[in-house]
């Protein structure tokens, strides 16, 4: 069964037949494509983050192509987070890096002293060429989000390009937590977009609190696509306030997870509220790893955090919110063709799951760890 669509939707467009500001990418492909010949053109600097930089054939393409610039006096900055790292053969691709010329970065190596430290991962997703380009969002750089590497089992995510305007804060950004040294608030709006990160010197709930206000003003339809959903109450509450409104919520979550004690968690947490009126959907084809947010088809997220405790309150995160109706008009395309692929996701346990009861109510008690 597919989802309904609200009456209130904004007409589908094709996102890349014309010149735009800010461009969204579905596929891995098209955006390593883009992002690689932005790097082959660049002048000055150039600033890669990425939770898996992965020493596969997609990850040698970025390391060669990052390389060639350092070797023409190009300042390349590239931070990968340690655990992201961890059996995708990153090492090696790393000390590659380092010997050419590239200063590259490990956040936060394990300490036998000091445990909790890695903890705290940096799982933005952020590429900053000069003053022409930004990309951030999902996307990793790995094979497992190319079609020409894996084919149909491709991961869906979700990337946006944005043409120099927001290039500025985007290297604050990332000269901040590269030196560790947060700014005490996050950038302000340019127009009609913003770069928000999940926490500042001042505030440590910068993007929770972003989103809190913005299911808080929803009057048609809020629809949220996440691989891991688990939020937590204030959240959950702002959904069902939602409802209760009159707004459509739908949340679309993979049926096929790399994380299956995460995936019974979201489901603990997704049947009461399913109860009270929130649709939750399942994204069949395969693996979904896209955070996309869509309110009203005029209010827009889109980046690297989930909807979880993880996300929102101890993880490095970035996302761009915006309300511009380019961004709105090209992820209302993406999200329908998602939804179009999408059946009800089915919470109710079978008699006698015991397995499934006990993975589901240990998940919940561990969901702050998630």
């Amino acid at each position: 069964m597919n989802p309904p669509t609200s009456a209130k939707d904004t007409p589908l467009v094709d996102s890349l037949a014309v010149p735009q500001s800010c461009v969204v990418y579905g596929e891995g492909d098209d955006l390593y494509a883009a992002m690689l010949e932005d790097i082959s053109q660049a002048r000055d600097a150039i600033r890669l983050e990425s939770y898996i930089f992965a020493g596969d054939e997609i990850g040698w393409r970025f390391a060669h192509a990052l390389v060639e610039r350092a070797k023409v006096g190009v300042h390349v900055r590239v931070h990968v987070d340690a655990a992201g790292a961890l059996f995708e053969g990153t090492d090696k691709l790393y000390r590659h890096l380092r010997k050419a010329g590239v200063d590259a970065r490990w956040f936060n190596r394990w300490r036998w002293r000091d445990p909790w430290y890695y903890n705290r991962r940096n799982h933005r997703k952020l590429l900053v060429v000069d003053d022409r380009s930004v990309y951030l969002g999902g996307f990793n750089l790995h094979r497992a989000s190319s079609r020409m590497q894996v084919g149909n089992r491709r991961w869906r995510d979700v990337h946006v390009r944005l043409a120099g305007r927001l290039a500025a804060p985007a290297s604050a950004l990332f000269d901040e937590l590269w030196d560790g040294r947060p700014a005490p608030t996050p950038p302000p709006w340019d127009g009609s977009y913003r770069l928000v990160p999940n926490a500042s010197r001042r505030c440590r709930r910068v993007l929770y609190c972003e989103y809190l206000d913005a299911l808080g003003t929803a009057e048609s339809c809020i629809s949220i696509v996440t691989p891991y959903f688990v939020p937590n109450r204030r959240f959950r509450a702002a959904l069902v306030a939602a409802v209760r409104r009159g707004v459509e919520v739908r949340v679309l979550l993979p049926a096929q997870s790399d994380r299956r004690f995460v995936q019974w968690a979201g489901h603990a947490l997704a049947r009461p509220l399913a109860r009270r009126g929130v649709q939750f959907f399942e994204f069949l084809p395969r693996m979904l790893h896209a955070k996309v947010t869509l309110i009203d088809a005029r209010w827009a997220m889109v980046g690297s955090a989930n909807v979880d405790y993880r996300s929102f309150f101890t993880n490095q995160e970035l996302n761009l919110v915006s309300h511009a109706p380019e961004v709105c008009r090209q992820l209302d395309a993406l999200l329908r063709e998602d939804f179009s692929q999408a059946g009800r996701l089915e919470l109710a346990r079978r008699p006698g799951d015991l397995l499934r009861a006990l993975a589901e109510a240990l998940g919940h008690r561990l969901r702050r760890w998630l």
